[in-house]
């Protein structure tokens, strides 16, 4: 079993929708999935409840025992974990019990600047686990057609992080699936946005092997 935590603790950096999105590739490429949502605000609770035949199965541990309970779910081949924002043992839970931990981030110096504190959990838990976690920011809601000016690539430099190749677009589709308890893949399986999210998640994977 491989737990993938998607971490950001400022809001509106995306996490949410990486995390479902996530869990739903992973479960079409022939996996048994969980998604673990971790937040107390529900976000992907309340997603997964819009549908009463959503395919992922979403529990909720907004607790700061996650590293726990996570070994104590039914065998699966992946567990996501959608972080909490702005809790840091609830972080910190998630960063035990983690094999990968994707950092999305908005190509913003002042997005990235707020993760400092994130970063120096994750380094710490790198550290101690003699690099067998694995971590990296996902530059999310990037504007198409638009580059990351040098300011962010420098800012990200700076944490001594590897960036993901693959980049989440900002599109009026992610949060139309998402009122509908739904993905890109299911309503729009052939468009950019699944494309990117299949992206994401063949990137990830190769990293976990």
């Amino acid at each position: 079993m491989k737990v993938i935590a998607v971490l950001n603790q400022k809001g509106g950096s995306g996490k949410t929708t990486i995390a479902t999105h996530l869990a739903r590739a992973l479960q079409l490429d022939g996996a048994d999935v969980l998604l673990v949502d971790s937040d107390p605000q529900g976000s992907a609770r309340d997603w997964a409840a819009v549908q009463e035949d959503n395919p992922v199965t979403v529990v909720g541990i907004d607790r700061p025992t996650i590293d726990r309970d996570v070994k104590n779910v039914a065998r699966v081949d992946y567990v996501v974990v959608d972080g909490a924002p702005q809790a840091a043992d609830l972080a910190v839970s998630a960063i035990k019990a983690a094999n990968f931990i994707l950092i999305p981030v908005q190509p913003s110096p002042y997005d990235i600047w707020a993760t400092a504190d994130l970063v120096d959990l994750v380094k710490q838990r790198i550290e101690v686990t003699d690099g067998q976690l694995q971590a990296a920011f996902v530059v999310s809601r990037a504007i198409k057609g638009t580059r990351i000016g040098g300011e962010v690539t420098e800012a990200l430099a700076g944490y001594e992080l590897p960036v993901m190749d693959t980049r989440v677009t900002q599109r009026v589709i992610y949060p139309g699936t998402a009122a509908g308890g739904t993905t890109v893949l299911d309503s729009d399986p052939d468009g950019d946005a699944a494309r990117e999210i299949r992206a994401l998640m063949a990137e990830i994977k190769e990293k976990l092997v």
